[in-house]
């Protein structure tokens, strides 16, 4: 029988074994992370695909995922992609991430203006060193901003809305703090025998003490929104497992 790591390309039998669904249609989720395919093969079959990750893997050719048009998320990091034009088609397309490949400029990206529901896109994600050579232009961000109004992640970072403002906070903290380190403009000495701060170091003034308390609100606020959201998740697996678990227990009949 084969093994998964032996579909080097994306065949019926590869999908009915990843998801048990008997047709292609009715598979909703799908991940093929890490299997080393090359070729898209059947996947323009699962019309029905709203989330699918393809990560990992060494595609060039996205082509067949044209007539996903119920799209909504799609993972394509680590693999081996210029062109992104067949994507123009996924109309329900929210969220792209494409790091880690080979989108050389911003008019390689210019084919997705179209998709108007388009939310969150990451071309580079320092966590695993992925990225894209448009990434070195400086402005690449400034003009997918404007390429994509409607935008509120991208690479990550929320650009718009809740948790927006945390960004900038924190640099500015950054900076506060740098500035406190600096004497005449000039940086400390860390090396001779004096206590490490100077007195009053420690005390914050006030128009830091703003910042600092605003940062705080925020980071809060998106805490708070985070467990919510992760108590509200383990509740619907809790509810699925038990699901499933009711569906796989035989079926007795009376005679």
């Amino acid at each position: 029988m084969a093994q998964e790591s032996d579909f080097k390309k994306i065949i019926p039998a590869l999908l009915k074994s990843r998801t048990g669904e008997f047709e292609l249609e009715s598979i909703l989720f799908l991940k093929l992370r890490s299997l080393g395919i090359f070729d898209l093969g059947c996947i323009g079959e699962c019309k029905n695909l709203e989330r699918l990750d393809l990560s990992g893997n060494n595609i060039t050719n996205v082509t067949p995922l044209a007539s996903l048009r119920l799209l909504l998320v799609l993972n394509l990091s680590a693999n081996r992609i210029a062109n992104l034009e067949p994507i123009c088609n996924c109309d329900s397309l929210q969220n792209l991430n494409v790091a880690g490949n080979l989108i050389s400029s911003i008019e390689n990206l210019q084919c997705l203006q179209s998709l108007e529901k388009m939310e969150n896109i990451r071309l580079k994600d320092n966590t695993y060193n992925y990225t894209n050579p448009v990434c070195k232009n400086s402005s690449y961000r400034n003009i997918l901003l404007e390429m994509f109004p409607n935008l509120k992640v991208l690479d990550g970072e929320r650009v718009v809305g809740r948790g927006s403002d945390l960004y900038q906070l924190c640099k500015d903290i950054d900076d506060t703090i740098k500035a406190g380190m600096l004497n005449n403009g000039q940086l400390l000495e860390l090396c001779d025998c004096k206590p490490w701060v100077e007195d009053g170091f420690w005390e914050i003034k006030r128009s830091n003490n703003v910042i600092i308390e605003e940062a705080c609100k925020q980071f809060h606020d998106v805490l708070n929104e985070c467990h919510l959201l992760n108590h509200k998740a383990s509740h619907m697996i809790t509810q699925t497992k038990r699901t499933l678990s009711n569906n796989s227990q035989p079926k007795q009949y009376t005679v």
